[in-house]
């Protein structure tokens, strides 16, 4: 975060104008709007002036790695310190009206209206209201939720602006661009219709805090003591108090502007598919990739409430690539349901997954000199040929646990610029503080007019190991992994394998089920030792018949 932004943050969290703060500083108004726009510094006398009058250190206002947030500094990570009941990685997730209400809908609303509003978790002024942003897919499910969301809010006292149906990478771009207090999604991201989410956001575009998480679980739960509330309720907003729901469909069209501002080079060359998944990016995707000149064919682009993801977009991307190869198209690019991730298809009908998409990102940023501490941020599952990839052109390659929250954190805690995953998820910080699938898409796009080469020559030094995985669903996932006769099988399986690939175990985040992945030089190895470390699980007794 640049001093420029903090600069800014600090000023509307506080409600001054640049005028005032101008005064206040006796400066110019434009000298104010030079340090916000980033270009130019204050004076150290200055910066100390606006240490005293914001009321922080000048090492939380010149240090780029500390970001200012508006509330309380929590902790983000799922650690030992804090575990949560409801919200995983990803938000409040389940199948709808079975774990996943407009009852739970209705009370997060209701709680994140009074808690941003809060002058005991916010740097506000008692009286002061909350503004949400709130967006959704395509599921018939979303709109109720939205609806009871905006409605739980509108009762604590909240502004809501409504995105309708949008990405969620859009909603953490208005959140941040537009100075929200936070921001709601409701998705399930690539989970079939009959699940949804609710995903919430940070003012700074990012995943909420676990701490907050916690709170809003606790009210969930009717555990009032926890958040120190007296009565059977969170007090409800009366009279003028109550809040104010609006539409803020602009924003939306302002986020396609901002993607298509990032492009250098026009796309009327090129020959582009794209499948949505029935999903939330059905129209942006193609506005985008239209105003840059490409000629755009879409399939998967007609939703009606039942069919996102449904034998479509990035989880199926069998269906592009024959599409891509029987009309001839240059490359195509696929989305999930909320658009965070994306997974493209090269020329020849071939995928180009997740860790190559990274690959030919990290090869871009090196050459621009933007790739930080030239390291790339993965999860343990993305494939050792990446890895081996990524020396060549000496890349170092860092891994996290999987789940991309992970990848952002570690990437903002150790400056790095560029982190992702296998799947699609892929973080350029630069733009975004989340997966962005149609972000994605148009650098890729950009690096192959830049490169004057075709995407399957970008990527070909990518040599992927066979990566096969099974899930097994088991009494008990914490005791297979630790269980002592499954160790040592799987001790004894990765000394077989070598530096030939590599075996994995580790527990779903959110089933009864464990994962067995193992990469070798062929299919038939990995399925060989994956069933070795099956077997073993199975005749201790934990699988599920």
């Amino acid at each position: 975060m640049t001093l420029g932004e903090k600069i800014a943050h600090l000023r509307i969290v506080n409600d001054i104008s640049q005028e005032q703060l101008s005064k206040l500083l006796n400066v110019s108004r434009q000298s104010v709007s030079k340090w916000e726009s980033d270009e130019s510094l204050p004076q150290i006398d200055k910066v100390l002036e606006l240490s005293e009058l914001f009321k922080i250190t000048t090492d939380e206002l010149l240090n780029p790695n500390i970001v200012i947030h508006r509330g309380k500094k929590l902790p983000m990570s799922i650690g030992e310190d804090i575990k949560t009941k409801y919200f995983g990685t990803d938000g409040f997730r389940g199948e709808v009206n079975i774990v996943l209400t407009a009852d739970h809908a209705y009370k997060i609303g209701r709680f994140l209206g009074w808690f941003y509003s809060n002058p005991k978790y916010t740097l506000q002024k008692p009286g002061y209201r909350a503004r949400v942003v709130i967006g959704k897919d395509t599921r018939r499910s979303s709109y109720m939720l939205e609806y009871a969301v905006a409605a739980g809010l509108a009762a604590s006292g909240a502004d809501v602006d409504l995105l309708h149906v949008t990405t969620t990478p859009s909603v953490s771009y208005i959140v941040r661009q537009d100075c929200f207090d936070c921001g709601v999604m409701i998705t399930a991201s690539h989970n079939p219709f009959y699940d949804n989410g609710i995903k919430v956001i940070n003012c700074n575009g990012e995943k909420l805090e676990d701490a907050v998480a916690v709170l809003i679980e606790a009210y969930l739960d009717g555990d009032l003591k926890k958040l120190e509330i007296e009565g059977n309720d969170l007090p409800f907003a009366t009279k003028e108090n109550i809040g104010c729901i609006s539409d803020y469909s602009s924003g939306r069209n302002r986020y396609v502007g901002y993607l298509i501002s990032l492009a250098k080079h026009s796309m009327k060359s090129l020959r582009i598919g794209l499948d949505t998944s029935n999903g939330a990016s059905w129209m942006i995707a193609k506005n985008v990739f239209d105003a840059l000149g490409a000629q755009t064919f879409v399939i998967n682009n007609d939703p009606n409430g039942l069919n996102i993801n449904l034998n479509a977009g990035s989880t199926h991307i069998e269906n592009l690539c024959k599409f891509v190869k029987d009309n001839k198209l240059d490359l195509g690019f696929a989305f999930d349901g909320d658009c965070d991730r994306c997974i493209a298809v090269d020329e020849n009908g071939h995928e180009v997954d997740g860790d190559k998409i990274m690959y030919l990102l990290a090869c871009k940023l090196k050459a621009e000199g933007a790739l930080e501490k030239s390291t790339l941020v993965t999860t343990i599952m993305s494939n050792s040929g990446l890895t081996k990839a990524l020396k060549q052109i000496g890349v170092k390659n860092v891994q996290t646990k999987v789940g991309d929250r992970f990848v952002f954190e570690r990437m903002q805690n150790d400056g790095y610029s560029l982190g992702g995953e296998q799947s699609g998820h892929v973080i350029i910080k630069k733009y975004a503080t989340t997966g962005d699938g149609i972000l994605t898409a148009v650098m890729v796009t950009e690096e192959i007019l830049s490169k004057k080469e075709k995407l399957s020559k970008l990527v070909a030094p990518v040599h992927l190991l066979p990566q096969k995985m099974k899930n097994v669903r088991v009494t008990n996932k914490a005791a297979v992994v630790d269980d002592e006769m499954v160790q040592a099988k799987f001790k004894e399986v990765n000394e077989e394998i070598g530096d030939n690939g590599r075996a994995l175990l580790r527990q779903s985040g959110t089933e009864p089920v464990v994962r067995i992945m193992v990469e070798c030089p062929t299919v038939a190895e990995c399925d060989a030792y994956i069933e070795k470390i099956y077997n073993v699980i199975k005749k201790r007794g934990y699988v599920c018949e």
